[in-house]
């Protein structure tokens, strides 16, 4: 049984837990006097952050768990304040004293330590990277993320559902489209109203748009970090060219409000672009397969086994290129439009980029098969109290969202970016490989920093 998300919640006399399996949905109340339940950790490693994350947020603790340090509070962050209680209401806190963060490190005779971060040279967001090396091989790697904790959950708690869209959206930007589609879904569940089929058609074009367009963007950066630099400009170009696309269908470059009760899709244009864009990536796969110096990196190197990616609750692309079938997309609706499954067979840098491929071209192939010419409006209703969940496979992998509705504002909200996952097992991937070939297997995954640090 697959672990996908575990989160807390506050209710009037208790904490809440709930665990949200692939099979079932389990549900343990806490007494706030006493907050404590039993860690998922020895079984689940997806669990470690979300547990960390919540025992930071609420003040829960965990029986049983091995990993008790802070992952949301950094050295200064006051260490009795829980921002997701609900007495919780400041928009300002103060510093607290410094206190060190103590990271896993491997001691011996000529390891050494080299850290990587926050700051990069790259306009990327700040993450930490914690290498212990034994001359250029890495022996073990810890990441440490959330040195941009938005308190998102808590922004938009007492906020009208329709008030939180425009921060939903913004979330992360490769996989804003995604976040929409799931809030939409869940929009659509609390009015009792059913999304017809031609505005999924319209909804998963753009999906699928935004997967080619993050795709592209990989697909140039993975070879120019094993130093071939005019794969990068060849896919520059591309994925410029998809981002305007989108721009020009929805008004934005990401496509922040794109999912809305009325979506049109000039599929006249798109189309055509569609099938450029499959004779250049085409060209661009014949052209990369003929460069043996490229594959001398990609094979062997950052391998994600199918044993160790299910133990880690590994979803999307890094899911599917270790062999696993695993994507939200596998069901009658997507098949029907031309939707097949990609798969890899080791895991390693080399499937990781093969699968990206693939997908493209499958895509392509979706967008045009969903094409229509149905113009229908959504009619939302008047939202209902309750607890809504929604699933959508974005271009890095399952996102899962949750949303209760309380008195008509939002009670709690909840996401696990597929990136919150993954991020855990990247550092099984890296072992014995070395340092100079970290940023090739980083991009391989391209994981998120802003869906993981809500």
């Amino acid at each position: 049984m697959r672990l996908i998300a575990r989160f807390a919640l506050e209710t009037k006399d208790n904490f809440e837990i709930i665990d949200v399996y692939d099979k079932k949905i389990e549900r343990q109340n806490i007494d706030k006097k006493n907050p404590i339940v039993k860690s998922l950790m020895p079984k689940y490693p997806s669990a470690i952050w979300m547990e960390r994350k919540i025992r930071d947020e609420f003040g829960i603790e965990f029986e049983g768990a091995f990993d008790k340090r802070p992952l949301v509070k950094h050295e200064r962050f006051p260490k009795h304040i829980y921002p997701l209680r609900k007495n919780f209401n400041k928009k300002e806190i103060d510093f607290s004293v410094f206190t060190p963060y103590k990271y896993e490190e491997i001691e011996g005779d000529n390891v050494f330590v080299v850290p990587v971060g926050p700051i990069h040279a790259g306009i990327i967001e700040p993450g930490h990277f914690q290498f212990s090396q034994a001359g250029e091989e890495i022996l073990h790697l810890e990441v440490r993320h959330y040195y941009k904790y938005r308190g998102i959950e808590k922004m938009v708690e007492d906020k009208k559902p329709r008030e939180i869209k425009k921060i939903v959206e913004r979330i992360s930007g490769n996989e804003s489209i995604a976040y929409q589609i799931a809030f939409m879904d869940i929009l659509a569940q609390a009015s009792k109203t059913e999304i017809p089929n031609s505005h999924k058609q319209k909804y998963f074009t753009l999906l699928e748009l935004e997967r080619i367009i993050h795709h592209l963007t990989d697909l140039g950066f993975i070879p120019n970090d094993a130093g071939f630099a005019p794969a990068l400009s060849f896919m520059s170009k591309l994925s410029e060219d998809a981002r305007r696309v989108m721009a020009k269908i929805t008004g934005h470059r990401f496509g922040f409000g794109a999912i809305k009760e009325e979506v049109e899709i000039d599929y006249k244009e798109l189309i055509k672009f569609m099938d450029y864009l499959k004779k250049e990536v085409e060209f661009f796969e014949d052209w990369i397969n003929d460069i043996a110096s490229l594959w001398d990196r990609f094979n062997t190197t950052g391998a994600l086994s199918r044993q160790k990616a299910k133990k880690y609750g590994v979803v999307g692309l890094a899911a599917r290129a270790s062999g696993i079938e695993l994507d939200v997309r596998d069901n009658v609706f997507y098949k029907n439009f031309g939707y097949k499954m990609q798969l890899g067979k080791k895991g390693e840098v080399a499937d990781r980029f093969r699968v990206r491929i693939k997908e493209v071209l499958n895509s392509i192939e979706i967008i045009k098969n969903f094409k229509t010419d149905k113009k229908e409006k959504l009619m939302l209703n008047k939202f209902k109290d309750g607890e809504y969940m929604s699933f959508v496979e974005s271009s890095i992998g399952e996102l899962f969202m949750y949303m209760k509705i309380k008195n008509g504002v939002v009670d709690r909200f909840y996401v696990r970016d597929p990136s919150h996952i993954n991020w855990q097992a990247f550092h099984t991937t890296i072992y014995k490989d070395i340092i100079a070939d970290f940023p090739l297997i980083n991009k391989s995954f391209d994981l998120s920093y802003a869906g993981n640090d809500l």
